[in-house]
């Protein structure tokens, strides 16, 4: 039995992994999945001065609150700031770490530096009315299976321009792994994918989906994942 810890993106909260968390479980595993401050059910949180440092401590918060350790963390989109994070400080404690189609930041980098320039007109944009939350800036699905799906909340700017800080405990997971939309039209993880791909540290898998690959290939993902947990 492994455990797993699922980190959503921008704009959701828990509820995106609930048909995925539901198959790990499914298949023996401990799944926890938070919901980032201001995010999700948390979303009555939701203020403009929420920074990637707090949604790091959210996952920490998880981490530590449960005892949790010899663990795979996954982190989906903006997840992939996240995790990276939380890899920087409790490296020592993750088996693997799982990319999503997620950001995947060197130290020092801010998903404001990793974006191009329409992307961060479209942030700027879609928080004029919210300010310091942006909503979101691509089509997110209202239902799935024909029922609603979870709250989709305004993202934090802050969240954006804080770089990423890596400390060297990230050194100390075991296991790497990159899973690439390739069917997905944002552009900003192609870069991702061909930096993990020429680093043999790292073991990439493409998966012919849109961004929310879990609800277009369901089934690839949880085999990925069921499959690194088999073998750790």
């Amino acid at each position: 039995m492994a455990t797993f810890v699922l980190v959503h993106g921008a704009w959701f909260g828990s509820w995106c992994y609930d048909t995925l968390a539901r198959e790990l479980r499914g298949a023996g595993h401990d799944v926890f999945v938070p919901s980032l401050t201001g995010l999700g059910e948390r979303s009555h949180l939701a203020h403009g001065g929420i920074t990637l440092t707090d949604h790091i401590n959210d996952v920490i918060g998880v981490i530590d609150c449960e005892h949790l350790s010899d663990f795979i963390l996954v982190g989906h989109s903006y997840g992939g700031m996240v995790i990276t994070g939380v890899a920087a400080q409790r490296g020592s404690r993750i088996r693997s770490i799982i990319y999503l189609d997620a950001f995947l930041p060197q130290d020092g980098q801010m998903l404001w530096d990793i974006v191009d320039d329409v992307t961060r007109g479209l942030y700027i944009e879609n928080q004029r009315g919210t300010p310091g939350l942006i909503q979101p800036i691509f089509p997110v699905p209202t239902t799935r299976a024909g029922k609603p799906v979870g709250k989709i909340a305004g993202h934090p700017l802050l969240t954006l321009l804080e770089p990423a800080k890596l400390g060297g405990e990230e050194n100390a997971i075991r296991h790497r792994t990159y899973v690439f939309a390739s069917a997905s039209p944002l552009g900003s993880f192609a870069q991702f994918r061909a930096r993990c791909a020429a680093d043999p540290a790292w073991e990439v898998h493409d998966l012919p989906t849109g961004h929310l690959m879990w609800d277009d290939d369901l089934a690839g993902v949880r085999d990925i994942l069921l499959d690194r947990a088999a073998r750790d």
